[in-house]
């Protein structure tokens, strides 16, 4: 155990090994070192659950011993694991540089898949507000070709139009257009 103090990036990677055997707890905390994370131990499936009850994991480590004895059980603890990345691994023959690698390229996994996912989910919100800004800026440029507005609503059409104008170009990364009360050609997509 280091006694530098907490270390805040260690203590976000959390793993869960559950297994039997008791020779993995000597191999535990250099793992944990290694791979910046902290690792706890359980050693019943039923143990694993109620850790699972309480904190959450990064990933679950299932030995397969475990998994081949109570294949049922196995799929409960896969249910509870959360967003936790599930590894099931022979730790009575696998040794911890087997362990490590295989925990890294599912955790890179994980962390690419969320990070494809926020990609996703961040063009669906653009796309969105620009259509949203999109049909305010038309909504108010119509509104002003109206005959017989108001010279105040035209006021605060012209301000509305303003703001959706400016919004827009924000989200394009483009300039505003210029304001003539009318529609311009390709105001609307670019």
């Amino acid at each position: 155990m280091s006694t530098n103090g907490p270390n805040p990036a260690r203590n976000a990677l959390r793993i869960l090994i559950v297994t039997p055997l008791d020779g993995i707890d000597a191999a535990a905390e250099p793992l944990g070192n290694r791979l910046g994370a902290k690792v706890e131990r359980a050693a019943t499936r039923s143990a694993a659950l109620r850790m699972l009850e309480r904190k959450s994991y990064s990933a679950v480590v299932l030995d397969q011993i475990i998994a081949d004895s109570d294949p049922e059980g196995a799929d409960v603890l896969w249910k509870h694991s959360g967003l936790a990345v599930p590894l099931q691994v022979n730790l009575a023959i696998a040794g911890t540089e087997r362990v490590e690698r295989e925990l890294r390229a599912a955790l890179a996994r994980r962390q690419r898949e969320q990070q494809l996912a926020e990609e996703a989910a961040s063009a669906a919100l653009d796309t969105e507000l620009k259509n949203a800004v999109t049909a305010f800026l038309l909504e108010a440029q119509l509104a002003l070709r109206e005959d017989g507005v108001p010279p105040g609503v035209q006021n605060r059409l012209r301000t509305i139009e303003s703001i959706a104008d400016r919004i827009r170009a924000r989200l394009h990364g483009s300039i505003p257009t210029s304001h003539n009360g009318g529609i311009e050609q390709g105001n609307f997509a670019r």
